[in-house]
């Protein structure tokens, strides 16, 4: 049986703004999170903790930033395309988790609607989908609020 494992990790800070965007759900906030795309940290980690157990890179070999026509863009982009390559190499996904690293906002409240949005574009079953957050115990950038840090690892089974 092949099984690949694949660990993502990605930073935003944060700027001016009235919300951020993690696992391509809304929440509102007194700033935003600041990147070429629409900085969702977390779905960014997912996405690399795919593309790294494909031994495929990450978001900016696919996606680069200096090109313009990501700027802005959906990271659901990103998301499906990982999602798509894995398939193209004979891959399912077999279960993510995901760790959203800050102070705030809390994260707890809005899990459910994180997993269910992430298992919509991951096409597999909500059970398989983690999403949960911890604190920095107010150490480092994170713990200062000066951004969000995201850490994920998907496992993906050859088909």
């Amino acid at each position: 049986m092949d099984i690949r494992l694949g660990n993502g990790f990605d930073v935003h800070k944060f700027g001016p703004g009235d919300h951020i965007t993690l696992c391509g759900v809304k929440l509102p906030h007194d700033r935003a999170l600041v990147g070429h795309s629409d900085a969702d940290v977390a779905m960014h980690a997912v996405t690399d903790a795919i593309y790294g157990a494909l031994a495929e890179g990450d978001i900016g070999r696919h996606f680069p930033p200096s090109d313009e026509k990501w700027r802005g863009a959906d990271s659901r982009i990103f998301l499906d395309h990982a999602v798509a390559l894995a398939g193209s190499h004979g891959f399912e996904i077999s279960n993510v988790d995901c760790t959203i690293m800050c102070e705030t906002p809390k994260i707890t409240p809005h899990a459910l609607a994180m997993r269910t949005r992430l298992a919509e574009i991951l096409g597999i079953a909500l059970d398989r989908v983690s999403v949960k957050a911890t604190t920095t115990e107010q150490l480092g950038f994170t713990g200062r609020g000066e951004g969000i840090a995201a850490l994920a690892t998907a496992a993906l089974v050859k088909l």
